[in-house]
């Protein structure tokens, strides 16, 4: 009998320590999917295995369902690395598909989140830059994952950044293939499969046509050399006849923003359409929003800062900042969009909403699949803290600070008693002119600029009341 329950414990201990099983509904929370590989190894592929073949099925929260036959890898760069419990995928019918409402396409992306313990940053900047208007931002959902039975978390489904009807759309065929194209910068990264062009020290990689011919590279790179040429002269009516100002306009300002670690090296794109180079579509922000480990490199330290201009000098970027109407139309485009950027934080707002919809994804995320948010996986990124919680204060912290300090950079115009940069007046106003007083927060210019409320020229606790007698409507 002591035997038996000596048994029964050992099983109930070693059970208890396996994640709870995770099935697929019909009628999921969030669209579900489930890849099952033809040689039932998609838990231990590499990126180096290329394509293998696969069934998916497609759940949507409808109870609907998409299943067809699929080519299947493991996708990306350092997220690809051995060793990396979360992996990133792409998935490729043989004919294009209605995906979740997304769009129609062949190949779709399966991004993993891995480097990111909140699983939001890439939702936040997809978010922000499509309403920024960037053009070809990819759409997108989040999904819950099982490869081979095995569930895998939260994913991000996205359209990948390629040509095609309700992608980029390029013209990649007329006059022989010398018209349009896409570009992606790569300072580094030397693949046998990929043409490279290198102007004015900027290396880019040919995304678009896939398969440039000899020709087609020496067109592009005439094309890349007049624009510099062009850029060189400073004068607004030459660049204007070759860039599209408004998507380099917005593209600066929200990579200025988000501070993504890739903006001098990698998955940052530019794409030529009808005579005009355009700045886009946006892509891979993990490293993003404070998420980069400030003891590996000097860029990591710049990036991991709340503050400071972080986009001045980078890419083609360097060019443009060097001239005063360029830098007067980012200061017009953050005055103007400043809603979009308080909105990440204010209560109700994107984070909030993010929590909101996906907290159950969230939890199973972590709980289901024995991944941890503190763990440190790679020397790049931050140090993330041990809980879920704390590495989100961080992100929501870091977002508000950031803000506040463009708001002050770009000079931004704030309704008067509006202290902590939200566009609204509230309690919270007056808390924060409170702390201020009392030397437990400091206030950047722009914020003591609202924070004279009653206009008397001082900043003392008669502000902080008028701020709440204007609350109460008493005055």
């Amino acid at each position: 009998m002591k035997k038996t329950l000596s048994i029964l414990l050992i099983c109930i201990i070693v059970f208890s320590s396996i994640p709870a099983a995770v099935s697929a509904e019909e009628t999921p929370e969030v669209p579900a999917i489930r890849v099952t590989t033809a040689a039932g190894n998609g838990n231990s592929l590499q990126k180096e295995d290329g394509y293998v073949d696969a069934d998916i099925s497609i759940t949507d929260t409808d109870g609907s369902v998409l299943s067809d036959a699929v080519s299947f890898k493991v996708r990306g760069n350092s997220t690809a690395l051995p060793g990396i419990p979360k992996k990133a995928f792409t998935f490729k019918f043989a004919k294009k598909k209605e995906v979740l409402s997304i769009g129609k396409g062949k190949k779709w992306v399966l991004l993993a989140n891995t480097y990111d313990p909140t699983l939001m940053r890439n939702y936040i900047a997809f978010d922000l830059a499509h309403k920024l208007g960037l053009p070809y931002t990819a759409d997108y959902k989040i999904v819950e994952l099982w490869v081979d039975d095995v569930f895998k978390g939260c994913y991000l489904l996205s359209e990948p950044v390629q040509e095609g009807t309700g992608r980029v759309e390029i013209d990649i065929e007329s006059n022989n293939g010398k018209k349009d194209f896409m570009l992606e910068l790569e300072a580094q990264r030397d693949e046998s499969d990929v043409k490279y062009i290198k102007k004015e020290n900027i290396r880019f990689a040919i995304s678009e046509p896939e398969e440039p011919d000899d020709e087609q590279v020496g067109y592009i790179g005439d094309t890349m050399q007049g624009i510099f040429d062009i850029l060189k002269t400073g004068d607004k009516e030459q660049i204007e006849s070759v860039l599209d100002l408004d998507s380099f306009v917005k593209f600066y300002i929200f990579n200025d923003f988000v501070k993504t670690l890739d903006l001098n090296y990698s998955s940052v794109y530019f794409f030529y359409k009808d005579g005009k180079l355009y700045a886009g579509p946006p892509w891979d922000y993990d490293l993003a929003f404070g998420n980069t480990n400030k003891e590996n490199s000097y860029l990591g330290s710049q990036a991991n800062k709340p503050t400071g201009i972080y986009a001045l000098k980078k890419n083609i970027f360097a060019f443009l900042t060097k001239l005063s109407w360029f830098n007067e139309l980012a200061r017009g485009c953050m005055s103007e969009n400043f809603e979009l950027f308080a909105d990440i934080t204010r209560e109700g707002g994107v984070i909030d909403t993010f929590l909101a919809d996906y907290q159950n994804v969230i939890h199973r995320n972590y709980k289901n699949t024995g991944l941890n948010p503190g763990r440190f996986y790679i020397t790049v990124m931050m140090r993330p803290y041990a809980t879920y919680d704390e590495n989100l204060d961080f992100l929501r912290d870091w977002c508000e600070k950031r803000r506040m300090w463009m708001a002050d950079y770009y000079g931004v115009d704030l309704p008067n008693g509006d202290i902590n940069l939200d566009l609204s007046v509230n309690i919270k106003d007056a808390t924060l002119l409170q702390k201020f007083l009392a030397d437990i927060v400091t206030l950047n210019s722009q914020n003591k600029g609202v924070s004279d409320v009653n206009k008397d020229g001082k900043i003392n606790i008669s502000d902080a009341t008028a701020i709440q007698k204007s609350i109460a409507n008493m005055n």
